[in-house]
């Protein structure tokens, strides 16, 4: 009979979600991962199947988690500009830790099909929310119509990632700020 899981496999990813985010996969040993998720080696591979396993299942943890407060402080706002400035400013908050979904792309590109697939999802569905929010912006005056807001929200993807860059190169407060502001400038 097999033995049920003497560990809670939410809050085991949520860890190495956190480890992950500092230093990346290959910057990542399963020593480490054990440590933080508080588990044995064999419980990891017995759950997840190896590393790998476990940065797919972070990686889409990451993805979720990471979408929803997107959608969050985009919808938050009583003016759709409210909410794009929220969900820029959040993102700069958060910006000195790591980001999995930029740290993904850099380590791997597309060249791991299974985590393209997790981003392109996200990325369909958080282009999705930010396009409908940068709709209401045209419709309420703030952004100016003649915009495409496909391409505002590509736009949009690429300065949330810009910024998180930035930071973990060593941005301050202020040039991250900037960025913000230039970025809602944009959509005027």
């Amino acid at each position: 009979m097999a033995r049920s899981k003497e560990f809670d496999i939410d809050a085991a990813v949520d860890a190495a979600v956190e480890v992950f985010r500092e230093h990346g996969f290959e910057g990542t040993s399963a020593q480490m991962l054990v440590g933080a998720m508080g588990i044995g080696r064999q419980s990891l591979y017995d759950t997840f199947g190896d590393k790998w396993g476990l940065y797919r299942e972070a990686v889409r943890r990451y993805a979720q988690n990471e979408g929803h407060a997107h959608r969050e402080a985009l919808l938050s706002g009583p003016k759709a500009v409210d909410g794009l400035r929220k969900d820029l400013e959040r993102t700069i908050e958060d910006a000195r830790r790591g980001c999995l979904g930029v740290s993904s792309i850099v380590e791997f590109a597309n060249e791991q099909p299974d985590l393209a697939e997790i981003r392109e999802k996200a990325g369909a569905q958080l282009s999705k929310v930010i396009r409908e929010v940068v709709i209401r912006g045209q419709a309420e005056g703030d952004i100016a119509p003649e915009l495409d807001p496909d391409a505002l929200a590509t736009f949009m993807i690429a300065t949330f990632s810009g910024i998180r860059v930035a930071a973990r190169g060593g941005a301050g407060a202020a040039q991250l700020a900037s960025l913000a502001e230039l970025a809602m400038r944009a959509m005027r």
